[in-house]
C-alpha cells in the first residue's frame, strides 16, 4: 500500500512540472528557436574574440590578466572587478556546479530506475551520492591539471549527443512515438515570461564566464591559439545542441522535458521507449560528462577560497595548504549538493545562471571592454555595433532576471523541499 502511494505521489509531482517555463521555452523554439541559438552562437563567438584581443593587448603592455575580475579592474576600475564582475562570475560558476550536481543525481536516478523496479529511493539521495563523487574530484589542484578531464568531457559530450539524437529519431519514427503536439499552452503573460526564461537558458548554451582563466593557461605565444580553440569549441557545441534540440523537439513536441533523457525513460505504460542498454549507456555518458564539467566550474570558487585561506609562498601539497584546501573545497561541494537536493529545478537554475551570469559576462561586458580599451571611432560601425549588442542584451538580461525569479517563486509554491521530480 505504501509503495502504491509513493508511486502516485511521484506521478503527481511529475505532472506538476513548471508548465509556464516549458511553454515559453517551446514558444521560443517553435517560432524562432533555431534563430535564437544561431544568434547566440554568433554573438558569443564574436565577444570571446574581443575578450581575447583585449587580453592580448594588456599582456603586450606588461599587464597579463589571469582572471575576469582582473580585466574589469584594469579596464573599468577596481570597483567593477570587486563588486560587479567578481560576484557575478562566482555566482555563475557556482550555479553551474549546482546544476551539474543536480543533473548527475538525475542520471543516477535514471540508472537506478532502469535496474531496479522497487523505486524506493528519492532524487535527493542520488544527488547526495553524486555530491560524494564530487568531493573527490574537487580536490584536483588547478585548471592545468584538468586538461585530461576536459578532453574526456569533449568525447563524452559528443557520445551523449549522438545517443540522444539517435534516440529521439528512433522514438519519433516508432509505434511508441507520443502524439506530436507543437501547440503552445498558457496565457499571454506566461508565454512572454516563459520565452524570456528560454532566452536566458539559451544563453547558458554558449555562456562560459571563464575565458580569461582559460586563456591564461595557454602557453605563449597566445595569438591565434584562442581563435583555433574557439572554432573547435563552437563546431562541437553547435553540432551537439542543434542536433539534440531539434530532434528532441520533433519527437516530443510540447511534452519535451527539461532534459531529453526524462522523455526516454518511460511511456504511459511505464515501459522504456528505447532498449535498456541504450538508456544505460546514454545516462552513463551524461553522468561522467557533468562530473567533468562541474570540476571545471568549481575552480573559480576554489581560487577565491584559497586566495584567502592558503599560503601561495609555500608548496601547494604542504599540510599548511592541503588542510584548508580539503576543508573549504569539501564545504563548497557540500553546500552545492544541499542546494541541488533542496531545489531540484534544473530549468529554473539554468535560467538564473543565464540571466544573472552568462548574459552580463558573455554578451555585454566583452563589447564594453573592447570599446573602452581600443576606443574605436564613435562614427564607425564597430563602436556602434558593440554598443547596440551590449544594450540589447542588457535589456534581455534584466527581463530574464525578473522572469527567472518569478519562475522560482512559482515552483517554490508548487513543490516541497527535496521534491522527487
Amino acid at each position: 500500500m505504501d509503495e502504491s502511494k509513493r508511486d502516485e505521489k511521484e506521478e503527481a509531482e511529475s505532472n506538476h512540472l513548471p508548465k509556464q517555463l516549458d511553454a515559453g521555452a517551446l514558444f521560443v523554439l517553435k517560432s524562432r528557436g533555431v534563430v535564437c541559438l544561431t544568434v547566440a552562437a554568433m554573438v558569443t563567438f564574436y565577444s570571446y574574440n574581443l575578450l581575447s584581443l583585449v587580453l592580448d593587448h594588456h599582456a603586450n603592455l606588461g599587464h597579463r590578466q589571469l582572471r575576469f575580475r582582473d580585466m574589469a579592474t584594469d579596464v573599468l576600475g577596481p570597483g567593477w572587478g570587486k563588486y560587479f564582475v567578481g560576484p557575478i562570475q562566482f555566482g555563475l560558476c557556482y550555479g553551474a556546479v549546482i546544476a551539474c550536481i543536480l543533473l548527475g543525481g538525475q542520471s543516477l536516478k535514471n540508472l537506478y530506475i532502469l535496474s531496479n523496479t522497487s523505486r524506493g529511493m528519492q532524487l535527493y539521495q542520488f544527488v547526495i551520492i553524486f555530491g560524494v563523487l564530487k568531493l573527490v574530484l574537487a580536490q584536483i589542484p588547478s585548471f592545468h591539471n584538468l586538461r585530461h578531464i576536459n578532453l574526456a568531457s569533449l568525447i563524452l559530450s559528443l557520445a551523449y549527443s549522438a545517443c540522444a539524437t539517435a534516440g529521439s529519431i528512433y522514438i519519433g519514427n516508432s509505434k511508441m512515438a507520443p502524439p506530436k503536439d507543437y501547440s503552445v499552452h498558457g496565457s499571454g503573460a506566461n508565454r512572454i515570461f516563459g520565452s524570456l526564461n528560454a532566452i536566458s537558458i539559451i544563453a547558458t548554451t554558449y555562456g562560459n564566464g571563464i575565458i580569461p582563466e582559460i586563456q591564461a593557461t595557454i602557453a605563449a605565444p597566445v595569438k591565434g591559439k584562442m581563435l583555433k580553440g574557439l572554432l573547435v569549441c563552437y563546431g562541437v557545441v553547435m553540432t551537439t545542441f542543434f542536433s539534440v534540440g531539434i530532434s528532441g523537439y520533433w519527437a516530443f513536441g510540447n511534452q519535451a522535458k527539461g532534459t531529453i533523457l526524462q522523455n526516454f525513460m518511460v511511456d504511459d505504460h511505464h515501459k522504456p521507449l528505447l532498449p535498456i542498454w541504450v538508456l544505460l549507456m546514454t545516462n552513463v555518458f551524461t553522468l561522467l560528462q557533468v562530473a567533468a564539467v562541474s570540476v571545471v566550474y568549481l575552480q573559480p570558487t576554489n581560487e577565491a577560497l584559497e586566495k584567502k585561506f592558503s599560503n601561495a609562498t609555500i608548496d601547494q601539497f604542504s599540510l599548511r595548504n592541503v588542510i584548508p584546501r580539503l576543508f573549504f573545497r569539501s564545504l563548497s561541494v557540500a553546500i552545492a549538493t544541499l542546494i541541488a537536493a533542496m531545489f531540484p529545478f534544473f530549468g529554473d537554475i539554468n535560467a538564473v545562471i543565464g540571466a544573472f551570469g552568462c548574459i552580463p559576462l558573455d554578451f555585454v561586458l566583452p563589447m564594453v571592454f573592447y570599446n573602452v580599451t581600443f576606443k574605436p571611432s564613435k562614427k564607425g560601425l564597430l563602436f556602434w555595433g558593440n554598443t547596440v549588442i551590449a544594450t540589447i542584451f542588457t535589456v534581455l538580461g534584466v527581463l530574464g532576471a525578473i522572469s527567472s525569479i518569478r519562475q522560482i517563486i512559482l515552483d517554490a509554491n508548487t513543490y516541497s523541499l527535496f521534491a522527487n521530480v
